[in-house]
């Protein structure tokens, strides 16, 4: 199997440069550190110990934050060095660690083994390190050959991949078996990678716990907050579609007990604003987008919010959060949303029945009385009448509980990872 994957990669060399360019003329791809992805470097590798980080996306990104702070402050490590293969990721990272000299960011070669092996001969790290489920045979492979130790953490495996590494085991086998330590999410991913052939395998709880650190410097805009401070509010965050109807209905039905009602949402994917706002529109509900957060009144229904990265504003003047991706059964195999921040944050969670890619935290978060289930709209709104009569949430120690519980993990993971320096 991996002859064949190595085969089809290598017939792919030609035409990457052509796929990536039309990548970035749809702004899919950053104009410039899109050659990155080709092993253009322009950075030199300095002397001394290098750790290399790879996260695929802005989940990943955020979730490794104090893991890469603690490496900061490590004086063994001389640089660390961060790889992501979304343009959102890219742009948090850069602007988290832009003026830190001792991080780098570029962006992950396509697993093409002419260009993983150009990055690891320049780059030459001393760790490299994957978080999650990001899985590069060729890369691996080469890592593996190079003796550089290679971890996983963070692992987590769901049912649905799983399923797919299932067909190929053999193949899968050869892969994970190369890892020298994973360190897993949850209890499940830790039974998935033992079948998939995984040797070293610790599991310490979800590292996203451990990401404290929220950005609570942003501020709302003074006159936005003096039109809403005294409007009943809730967050409808990481919506999916249908999700986004199911929440408006609920807004109408909270409307006719709470006619200041504002039902703030934040889809998962910003590309269907447009969609969306046409859909909310035929309900007769009055739109507000956030980027023209001037358009807002007191008789603003829903405001939209269009822009990424603003999620932890609205959690912290919401006392409610609907996480998303949760009521969706054609999604029940790959279900869920995280909700460890707003639940940091003192909201009350409530949630669908379909959360496959997130139970363990669900349960955790359970024991601590912040989340609700609900399987529709009429149970969503009710739920929200009966919060906002008792207009308050227990927030007292869940942030304290949550933390502790979060440095704990971390301080496993880095325990760890000492033991590779």
């Amino acid at each position: 199997m991996y002859f064949w994957y190595r085969f089809f990669t290598y017939l792919f060399y030609p035409f990457a440069p052509i796929y990536l360019y039309f990548r970035k003329i749809r702004k899919k791809e950053d104009s410039i550190s899109y050659r990155e992805k080709l092993s253009k470097i322009e950075i030199s590798r300095e002397e001394g110990f290098l750790i290399w980080f790879h996260v695929a996306s802005v989940g990943e990104a955020m979730s490794i934050l104090p893991l890469i702070e603690s490496c900061m402050e490590e004086k063994k490590i001389n640089k660390i060095l961060l790889t992501s293969i979304t343009l959102s990721s890219g742009k948090i990272l850069k602007k988290r660690f832009n003026q830190n000299a001792k991080v780098i960011h570029q962006f992950l070669p396509l697993d093409i083994s002419v260009w993983t092996s150009k990055f690891l001969e320049h780059w030459k790290p001393n760790l490299s390190i994957f978080i999650d489920s990001e899985i590069w045979p060729n890369l691996i492979s080469q890592i593996s050959e190079k003796k550089i130790p290679l971890l996983l953490i963070n692992a987590r495996i769901t049912k649905k991949s799983f399923k797919r590494w299932k067909l190929i085991i053999s193949f899968a086998k050869k892969i994970f078996e190369k890892f020298d330590l994973c360190i897993v999410s949850n209890k499940e991913s830790e039974n998935f990678l033992k079948i998939l052939g995984a040797k070293n395998i610790k599991n310490y709880g979800n590292l996203k716990f451990s990401n404290i650190k929220n950005d609570l410097n942003k501020k709302l805009d003074s006159d936005f907050f003096n039109k809403i401070k005294n409007r009943k509010i809730w967050c409808a965050a990481s919506t999916h579609p249908t999700e986004e109807i199911l929440c408006a209905r609920s807004h109408l039905k909270i409307k006719e007990s709470y006619n200041n009602i504002l039902t703030i949402i934040i889809p998962r994917h910003i590309d269907r604003i447009e969609k969306i706002r046409k859909e909310l529109s035929n309900l007769n509900l009055k739109i507000v987008l956030y980027s023209k957060l001037d358009q807002i009144d007191i008789n603003t229904d829903i405001l939209l919010i269009d822009t990424y990265g603003e999620a932890s504003i609205f959690y912290n003047i919401s006392k409610y959060v609907f996480v998303g991706k949760s009521t969706i059964k054609s999604l029940i195999m790959d279900s869920g949303q995280n909700p460890i921040e707003p639940a940091r944050l003192g909201c009350k969670i409530f949630h669908g029945p379909n959360v496959s890619n997130f139970v363990e935290i669900y349960e955790y978060l359970k024991t601590l009385g912040v989340t609700k289930l609900i399987n529709n709209s009429d149970e969503l709104s009710l739920s929200l009448i009966e919060e906002f009569e008792k207009d308050k949430v227990k927030k007292s120690n869940v942030k304290e509980e949550i933390d502790n519980y979060g440095q704990n993990i971390l301080n496993n993971v880095i325990e760890e990872l000492k033991k590779y320096i």
